[in-house]
Parts: structure tokens; C-alpha cells; sequence
């Protein structure tokens, strides 16, 4: 995925907390987020940054609310949010802020690129494998693009556990 994918925004929005919820929840279903941040610059801080947030335990709460955000502020209101300031390092580091992380830490982890190669190597994986946009699943290693409805998640996800 890539933060400042409104198609990846989309499926936060309308179909993550369903696969949560209906797989993750229950045991049947291990996701695993990896970052393919291919977008431009902001793309790789916010990848940064929610791994900054995961050394401090906080990965999903500042996912969503960079989800959240870039959302509310560009992509529901039909404006482009690439680029343009919504994942600028003062925006992150607000929002450790607004999530209560120890922001000493965090600014020191994103301003350090303490992940940096990590995020870019999580990019070279995913192209390695055959990604070439986001977002992007592999099911039991079976890869699926695009921000798809629950249904169609919910079919390729029971004809997987029906296999095992």
C-alpha cells in the first residue's frame, strides 16, 4: 500500500475494517501491510513514519490516521492529495503528537530516516514480485489488485481457507 493512494484510501474507507473484522478478528486471516511507496516523496515519510509510530506500538492507530486524514482532507472532497503538503514531516509529526507518542523519539526516528531503507526495500520486494500499483494483495500467493468490494475479497479469501 502507499499512504497517498486514493485508491488505497478507498479501500480503508470501505472494505479494510470488513476484512478486519470478518477474518483478521476471528483467526482465520494473518494481513500483513507492507509498503510500496512509489508515489513520490511524501509517500516514503509517511511509510517512514508509520513504522516510527510502530516502534513506539502505535502502528495501526497512526495508519488509520493517515488514512483518515488524507481522506477527510483531499480525496472525499475531489482534490489531489499527492504531494501537495498532506504528509509533509510537520503533519507527521503532528499527528505522533495527536496520538500521544513520545515525540522526542518520533522526530528523532522519521528526521533519521531510521527506516528509510526499509520502507525502500519493502518497495523493491513488492515490484520483485510483480506489483506495479497499489493497493495490492497476495492471498495465499495469489495477487490481487485494486481497491475491490468486500464480495470480491470475501470470495478469493473462502476459496483460499476452503484449500487449507
Amino acid at each position: 500500500a502507499d499512504f497517498q493512494c486514493p485508491f488505497c484510501g478507498k479501500f480503508f474507507k470501505e472494505t479494510y475494517a470488513k476484512i478486519i473484522d470478518n477474518y483478521v478478528k476471528t483467526g482465520r486471516v494473518l494481513f500483513v501491510n507492507q509498503d510500496f511507496a512509489f508515489l513520490g516523496p511524501e509517500s516514503q515519510d509517511a511509510a517512514e513514519a508509520a513504522r516510527c509510530a510502530n516502534d513506539q506500538g502505535k502502528y495501526a492507530e497512526y495508519h488509520d490516521r493517515l488514512y483518515n486524514f488524507i481522506w477527510n482532507n483531499y480525496y472525499a472532497k475531489g482534490e489531489n492529495g499527492e504531494n501537495v503538503g498532506a504528509f509533509s514531516k510537520d503533519n507527521l509529526k503532528k499527528f505522533a503528537a495527536d496520538l500521544k507518542l513520545d515525540t522526542g523519539k518520533f522526530n528523532t526516528c522519521l528526521e533519521n530516516g531510521m527506516h528509510t531503507i526499509a520502507v525502500q526495500e519493502s518497495t523493491s520486494s513488492g515490484r520483485m514480485f510483480g506489483v506495479s500499483g497499489t493497493p495490492a494483495f497476495f492471498i495465499n500467493g495469489e495477487l490481487v489488485t485494486g481497491a475491490l468490494p468486500f464480495v470480491e475479497f470475501q470470495r478469493v479469501i473462502e476459496s483460499k481457507l476452503k484449500k487449507n
